[in-house]
């Protein structure tokens, strides 16, 4: 069998600069609707915050009009575990577990980004999930980054060590057939990111590249059906879900968290690059 060739693009320092403008319109919208979630609050309520920011920004929605998708986030709910529709009929609950992704497009650049959170008072069991899919997503990205400083980092890496981190984390789904991607001047492009794997497998991390990490587990089967409205993937076994998302750019001196505030140096510390430059988050 031929192996796919991969296009994946490779991105300059100042290109990646862009990205970071873009992935902090997407950090601000979707703090503004983590602000908002409470239970009476609609799906749709969140994405009319969400496309306000944005565009207040000088940004476009990514999502919004994407192959058709009607709205500028997708709301996931319970055991919607990705793409979910924002709607005004989907009123949050007292419980809920809620899957809020957002993407940006500035200066034709893409940031995109999700978050997991619970509705008011929520089972402390579903709240560790989320974090547990957080643990994850950053330890991917940690082997990103250590991977591209050292020459010797391959994609699977990444999916290796997000599969160690949710196997350590606990006994959940790890979802297949859905996962990170390149991004960049698009906001789905080559290469695909497995959230599971044996390392030391695909094309080598190199500088330029820009990856969105974005591991989906769930609280039981990872098998996965996609609704009758063409964009909702639920649990076949209806446990809920949870889904978390960074875009993340490969420097020759580490990795830029580029929706994440702080460039990811909380959570990674010294494994972030040290050239970001100075960027105000929009309001």
């Amino acid at each position: 069998m031929r192996r796919q060739q991969l296009d994946i693009q490779l991105k300059t320092p100042e290109q990646i600069e862009l990205m970071r403008g873009a992935g902090l319109v997407v950090a601000a919208a979707l703090a503004a609707m983590r602000e908002a979630v409470a239970p009476g609050v609609s799906t749709a309520e969140l994405d009319a915050i969400a496309e306000q920011v944005i565009r207040d920004a000088g940004a476009v929605p990514s999502f919004k009009g994407y192959h058709g998708f009607p709205a500028s986030i997708c709301a996931s709910v319970n055991e919607q575990v990705v793409h979910g529709i924002p709607t005004a009929a989907q009123v949050l609950r007292e419980g809920d577990l809620l899957s809020l992704d957002c993407g940006a497009i500035l200066d034709g650049w893409h940031g995109d980004s999700a978050i997991t959170v619970g509705v008011g008072e929520t089972d402390p069991a579903l709240l560790k999930m989320a974090v547990v899919a957080e643990d994850a997503m950053w330890a991917g990205i940690a082997a990103a980054a250590r991977g591209v400083t050292n020459g010797r980092g391959r994609l699977t890496d990444i999916s290796f060590n997000i599969e160690k981190a949710i196997r350590k984390g606990g006994r959940y789904g790890i979802v297949d057939g859905y996962g990170g991607h390149g991004i960049g001047t698009e906001m789905h492009m080559d290469p695909h990111v497995l959230n599971h794997g044996k390392p030391g497998k695909g094309p080598q991390l190199v500088v330029g590249m820009a990856l969105a990490i974005e591991p989906m587990i769930t609280m039981g089967s990872p098998r996965t059906v996609e609704l009758d409205d063409g964009w909702t993937v639920v649990t076949r076994d209806r446990s809920a879900a949870a889904h978390v998302e960074h875009t993340m750019a490969l420097c020759d001196d580490g990795v830029w968290v580029t929706t994440a505030v702080d460039g990811g140096r909380a959570r990674l510390g010294d494994l972030v690059t040290a050239r970001q430059p100075a960027v105000k988050v929009p309001e």
